[in-house]
């Protein structure tokens, strides 16, 4: 079985959020337009408790997308964001969630980040995702999201890593650096992930 796994498509990531993502909110109608295509639908959600280790605000004297050590692993600084409960966290009010079978909640430990759906950074604690999708049947996934050479990467790579055929969405995916999405996509492509637009998959969806 195929499954859509939508990365972090929340407020905060989008224009006027507090680490707004360029154009992140033009993903939206495609990935609505995208989910009946797919039996299974999930979603991945940051979100962080207050004062979390990855936001600049916790190390003073520090700034914004500074990059530091944080307990042996590198760790990009920034600005406060999808704190949980907050408006922020919330997923887009456009995206439509009535297909979203379930929400896997990431970065809930203050003491490390978690820019994959499936682990922290450290790869130290699961958030059962890839059980999840195997005890489904799920045997290939597809992503979109964001932020492509963040969050919706390193998903990528775990999904890699746990076996799953995997294929990006590149159209119905925004990053922060296109510059850094393309070496995403570039090494995604070497380790064996599948990169494709949404129209084809729509067109064989009108097809079938």
């Amino acid at each position: 079985m195929k499954a859509l796994l939508l990365i972090d498509i929340q407020t905060d990531f989008l224009p006027g959020g507090r680490l707004a993502v360029p154009d992140g909110d033009a993903i939206i109608p495609l990935v609505n337009t995208l989910q009946p295509q797919f039996e299974l639908v999930v979603a991945s959600q940051d979100w962080h408790p207050a004062g979390h280790q990855s936001f600049a605000s916790s190390h003073p004297g520090r700034s914004q997308f500074e990059q530091i050590d944080l307990h042996g692993l590198p760790q990009v600084l920034w600005p406060d964001h999808c704190t949980q409960a907050s408006a922020g966290a919330d997923l887009a009010p456009a995206l439509r969630s009535e297909r979203i079978e379930a929400i896997f909640r990431k970065g809930t430990s203050v003491e490390i980040d978690s820019y994959s759906a499936f682990f922290d950074n450290g790869h130290r604690k699961s958030t059962g995702l890839a059980d999840y999708l195997r005890g489904r049947g799920v045997t290939e996934v597809y992503l979109a999201g964001l932020a492509g050479d963040y969050c919706v990467y390193y998903s990528a790579l775990d999904a890699l890593a746990a076996g799953f055929a995997t294929t990006v969405i590149t159209d119905a995916t925004r990053a922060i650096s296109v510059e850094g999405f393309a070496a995403a996509l570039a090494d995604l492509r070497a380790k064996g992930a599948t990169l494709v637009e949404s129209a084809a998959l729509l067109g064989q969806a009108s097809m079938a």
